[in-house]
């Protein structure tokens, strides 16, 4: 027995030195890296409310923010003529619509009200509380509806090129429906026609027609039908009563004019400036001209009369 008894301890002995000893506890992970402050003019992405990503950039700082909303087949590079006066002064913001530039596409109507979405969904977590909202040709009714949903930030809407067939009748819909057939049946070379002959003064600068041309026609043809159909379907009646901040025009004198006496008959509170010998971009092709009205509006908007 005294035999078995020293041999289990001596194995007992032997299990011990040879076991590992318990091995050390992991070490503690990192703690988590700070967020990273986006650098001015970087990309950023927030998503609207039917789950389309939408690209934004953020510049300078200051109140109101100037929320810079583009037209038709383009995308917010269409503004950057105005940012370096802009954001000296203001928080700027420049939206990039579902369906143009760095958004998502995967929506199916493009309807004005939702391009709205858009424009709130990007100025959501934007700390300033009074915003200026600034959109060119159908940037303007989108504006408009983006304003119906945050009608508590919003202090003036500036339409560039934008908001003459208020208080029209509508198109009638044989128009609309040729229009959406002929870009349907030849995209590029439409859209290229339409810009090229109704969007320019005479001594436009050729180079800068062809460029805008080319850049619109090579936009996603159902974003762009879409859009119009959109477009031509808001109901300005449904939208502007919601609707009590100033709202300005800055437009070409390209045709027809802005018949302000009508406008104000659904919009009591429009004014419109016109640029003289412009075209329908006139915020590229004369920035020196148009930025200092630009500015001038928001001053007023916000109040600063020392603008």
């Amino acid at each position: 027995m005294r035999t078995a008894t020293a041999a289990s301890a001596a194995a007992l002995v032997l299990l011990g030195c040879t076991r590992e000893p318990p091995s050390a506890p992991p070490p503690a992970p990192p703690p988590p890296e700070a967020t990273r402050a986006a650098a001015e003019g970087e990309p950023q992405i927030t998503t609207s409310p039917d789950g389309v990503h939408i690209q934004y950039r953020l510049y300078g700082s200051g109140e109101p923010a100037v929320v810079l909303v583009h037209g038709w087949s383009a995308d917010s590079s269409y503004w950057r003529g105005q940012l370096d006066d802009l954001k000296t002064r203001y928080t700027v913001v420049t939206v990039d619509l579902a369906g143009h530039g760095g958004s998502g596409r995967n929506r199916a109507d493009w309807s004005m009200g939702n391009f709205g979405e858009d424009v709130a969904a990007a100025v959501r977590d934007i700390p300033a509380t009074r915003l200026v909202l600034v959109g060119h040709a159908m940037g303007g009714p989108v504006a408009l509806e983006a304003a119906s949903r945050m009608a508590e930030r919003v202090i003036g809407i500036i339409g560039v090129e934008a908001f003459r067939s208020i208080g029209q009748p509508p198109l009638p819909r044989t128009a609309v429906d040729r229009q959406i057939e002929e870009l349907r049946r030849d995209f590029i070379g439409n859209t290229r026609k339409l810009v090229s002959e109704s969007f320019f003064t005479k001594s436009a600068d050729p180079l800068f027609v062809r460029k805008v041309a080319d850049d619109m026609a090579l936009a996603p043809p159902e974003v762009a039908t879409g859009s119009i159909i959109g477009l031509n379907a808001m109901d300005f009646g449904a939208v502007l009563p919601k609707i009590s901040v100033p709202i300005v025009a800055i437009n070409s004198d390209l045709p027809p004019p802005t018949d302000e006496e009508r406008i104000r008959r659904m919009a009591p509170t429009f004014r419109a400036f016109t640029l003289a010998n412009t075209g329908h971009f006139l915020m590229m092709e004369e920035p020196q001209r148009f930025n200092p009205v630009l500015l001038r509006e928001i001053a007023a908007l916000a109040g600063d009369a020392d603008e």
